[in-house]
């Protein structure tokens, strides 16, 4: 028996979504660089987590890279929006390179408050993934210092030098819910905790969360644009299904999404991660239009505005002598 197929279908369309002011300030500056110098212009780890981005910069000359030791000495390279740490720096310099730092301001701001505790000598729990990008640059700032928190499971094998200098920052890409979960089950076991000067998680994240909890509890299934190691994208699966969502997935491209998710489905949920282009929700839509779901409303729970200049970098010539 062929699956029913409701006869009004839906598309719930969470606002914002998409690019936050960090990854357009990241992408542009790559775009600008190839503009002002020309190719190639290296970019070392993915400008942002996603694929279709780094896809399209690479088809303009854009070379990604591992590591600096993989750039020519003399040429440019672009430093991810998630950040580096200070011996990427140094052995950038080291080598000769020009560099323009794409890293986030709110990831640069987490990085400053790391570096002003560690001189103050406290011991810093920075609650993040193991292994992101983020976590590796924020972590370099104060090695000796720094220990990561990742997730509930590890609160009880944290050890600290004097409890009453303990400070917790955090990766700008996480659940919110999440981190005040793990924040909570630290405050347990170390009571004179002190909280970050201000919210770590950044406001871009936080927001693209609010508005999937809008959709969430009135979407048969979410289906959230995004790549598979962009850590908000990922939240944002997860988030769906905390408040609602009768099933959630995570895709590259409207080409990855299944017929039979589909199968008896009147609402979906559509959003993406703050990575995500808006031509990519675009195809989805239309994807989902030829399974009969005409009706697009667009919920905003919260209106963003913030906007970032571009690095300093670009306003003078790296190719000078």
């Amino acid at each position: 028996m062929e699956p029913q197929t409701p006869s009004s279908r839906r598309v719930l369309v969470a606002k914002p979504r998409g690019y936050c002011a960090g990854v357009d300030r990241a992408v542009v500056a790559v775009e600008k660089a190839l503009e002002q110098y020309g190719a190639p212009i290296y970019v070392r780890k993915q400008i942002v987590h996603n694929t279709h981005v780094v896809k399209t910069l690479e088809a303009r000359g854009a070379i990604f890279v591992e590591e600096t030791e993989e750039v020519p000495e003399g040429e440019i390279v672009v430093f991810s929006a998630h950040g580096v740490s200070p011996v990427v720096h140094d052995e950038a310099r080291r080598r000769g390179l020009r560099t323009i730092d794409a890293t986030c301001p709110l990831v640069t701001k987490v990085h400053n408050e790391a570096k002003r505790f560690a001189n103050q000598d406290y011991d810093i729990l920075l609650i993040g993934h193991e292994g992101h990008e983020e976590v590796e640059g924020t972590s370099g700032e104060a090695p000796d210092h720094i220990q990561l928190v990742d997730g509930l499971d590890s609160v009880d094998k944290v050890r600290v030098k004097d409890p009453s200098k303990l400070v917790w920052l955090s990766q700008t890409t996480l659940s919110v819910d999440e981190t005040t979960q793990t924040v909570a089950r630290l405050k347990e076991r170390f009571p004179t905790l002190i909280d970050p000067p201000s919210d770590d998680i950044c406001y871009a994240t936080q927001n693209r969360q609010v508005a999937v909890k809008e959709i969430a509890a009135e979407s048969d299934l979410v289906i959230v644009v995004g790549s598979d190691n962009s850590s908000n994208s990922k939240r944002l699966v997860e988030v769906a299904k905390d408040y609602g969502a009768k099933a959630a997935y995570l895709v590259d491209n409207a080409g990855l999404i299944r017929d039979e998710w589909l199968d008896g489905v009147a609402t979906v949920g559509l959003t993406s991660g703050a990575s995500v282009p808006e031509e990519l929700v675009d195809e989805v839509l239309a994807k989902l239009a030829e399974h009969g779901f005409g009706e697009v409303s667009e919920v905003e729970p919260v209106q963003e505005s913030m906007r970032f200049a571009l690095p300093h970098e670009l306003r003078k010539d790296l190719r000078a002598s």
